[in-house]
């Protein structure tokens, strides 16, 4: 009898075990993944858009550079969707002002594409925040052929 209780208790806490560290490790996977952000060393704005990646989870890495233009274009964005940051995160281009949970849908989701931007610098987006009125503006997705699709509206 204390064998079989022995066992269920055991069986018990090895589940628990499992599951705690299945949850937990997605967790901190999710909370903790790592951004590696090329801006121009003179942007102070990208630098803020890089505080509110830090406010929501991520690890971001700044990395200052005057070859934006190159940067932009190994990453793969189309010119239409430039911005004044580019940025990787697990595999993904992010470019621009991209709120943070934008990011976070597109690594649950992983769509195939290359990455997603906001264009431009649009007032009111994070990073972009101020006393004048926020732009209404749109997050692209876009592919290695150059294809957008909108992701996400703001």
């Amino acid at each position: 009898m204390k064998a079989n209780a022995y066992f269920r208790l055991t069986r018990h806490l090895v589940s628990g075990l499992v599951l705690f560290a299945v949850l937990g490790a997605g967790s901190a996977l999710a909370a903790g993944e790592v951004v590696v952000m090329y801006k121009d060393p003179n942007c102070g704005c990208c630098g803020q858009w890089a505080d509110h990646l830090r406010e929501n989870g991520f690890i971001v890495n700044e990395i200052a550079t005057r070859e934006m233009s190159r940067v932009r274009s190994e990453a793969g964005v189309p010119r239409a969707l430039g911005s004044c940051h580019t940025a990787t995160v697990d595999g993904y281009v992010v470019e621009g002002h991209v709120p943070a949970a934008d990011v976070k849908r597109l690594l649950a989701e992983r769509p195939p594409v290359v990455g997603i931007s906001a264009p431009g610098m649009p007032l009111g987006s994070p990073g972009m925040e101020g006393p004048y009125p926020p732009d209404r503006y749109n997050v692209m997705s876009f592919d290695a052929q150059g294809n957008t699709q909108l992701f996400n509206s703001h």
